[in-house]
């Protein structure tokens, strides 16, 4: 068996904050790729990345009559262009800027005959360049990528996991690019007030959108906007009175006043005897924090956590 190191690596975000940086920044245009080419769907799950046994993917982007994925393959360190009839490319994950990338990524698309412009501006950065002008971020230490997508890998399987112990809407578990976080969300069914607040680079329609609906929502991000560290974050939307009153586990999840939200450093999940099981602790006790606080009717959305090769009971 492997050891709790290896499989939960280290992942201090000021070791690679820079690589970090600039990683968010590849994926956006990763990601605006799928979202140029693909339909609208709820909550803007059309747009997202996918953890996979390699790195992150698109998965297939539909164009005209063709189909083409665009994986990040942090075992080969390369970014995968892969067309249905068989064409494709690899571009290789090296220190580059942004617009070198944005550049490589355009030209190779258009070698293939898959033209997709996109809007050449990051989401959710405050202050951020255009993709093409972006000579600044260039930093990629691949021990620090292939880290980061060793943590997605189990933090994934958990997700998926406690996914499995809700029958309401649920969203998949996916990446979310502008954010650069893993995200799993839960619906009560219940339509939510009109979300006002605003976000660098989206358009108010896009977040109205996205928080069209009572949720809970958990997930990981490594770092950033105030947070130095790699954490496990839960809220819920609208926020409830008495949510960020409620006990919460394991020991070291508290609630965030600045972000209005429950946190757990992924160092306490890590360093856990059985860093699954603390997982699913805190993703279970804010659920409920969210769910009692709000008043979700958790007999008609709830059922045990699923077991391989068993149907549910109904």
């Amino acid at each position: 068996m492997e050891q709790t190191g290896t499989v939960w690596p280290e992942l201090p975000y000021t070791a690679w904050r820079e690589t970090c940086a600039t990683l968010q920044l590849w994926t956006q245009i990763v990601g605006k790729i799928r979202l140029a080419q693909t339909p609208w769907l709820n909550h803007s799950w059309h747009v997202t990345l996918y953890v996979t046994s390699r790195g992150l993917t698109t998965s297939p982007i539909p164009h005209g009559s063709r189909t083409f994925e665009i994986e990040f393959d942090f075992v080969r360190h390369a970014l995968v262009i892969d067309v249905s009839d068989g064409a494709s490319r690899r571009i290789p994950l090296v220190p580059r800027t942004v617009a070198d990338f944005h550049a490589a990524v355009t030209s190779a698309l258009d070698e293939l005959g898959l033209p997709v412009p996109i809007k050449d501006y990051p989401c959710e950065l405050a202050e951020a360049k255009r993709f093409s002008e972006d000579r600044i971020h260039s930093a990629y230490d691949r021990e620090y990528a292939q880290r980061f997508w060793k943590v997605l890998v189990q933090i994934d399987r958990v997700f998926k996991h406690f996914r499995t112990g809700f029958i309401g809407k649920a969203s998949p578990v996916h990446f979310f690019w502008g954010s650069f976080d893993l995200a799993v969300t839960r619906f009560s069914g219940r339509r939510a007030p009109a979300f006002t607040g605003k976000v660098p680079g989206l358009h108010p329609a896009v977040m109205q959108e996205a928080y069209s609906h009572e949720v809970s929502s958990a997930g990981f991000w490594p770092g950033g906007n105030g947070v130095d560290y790699a954490a496990f974050y839960s809220y819920a939307y609208p926020t409830p009175t008495q949510f960020k009153s409620f006990p919460v586990q394991p020991q070291g999840a508290a609630f965030n006043e600045a972000l209005g939200e429950y946190l757990l450093p992924y160092d306490a999940v890590r360093a856990a005897a059985n860093p699954d099981a603390a997982l699913l602790a805190f993703l279970q006790s804010t659920y409920e924090a969210a769910a009692e606080s709000a008043r979700w009717d958790r007999a008609a959305l709830e059922c045990p956590l699923g077991i391989p090769g068993v149907p549910r009971k109904v």
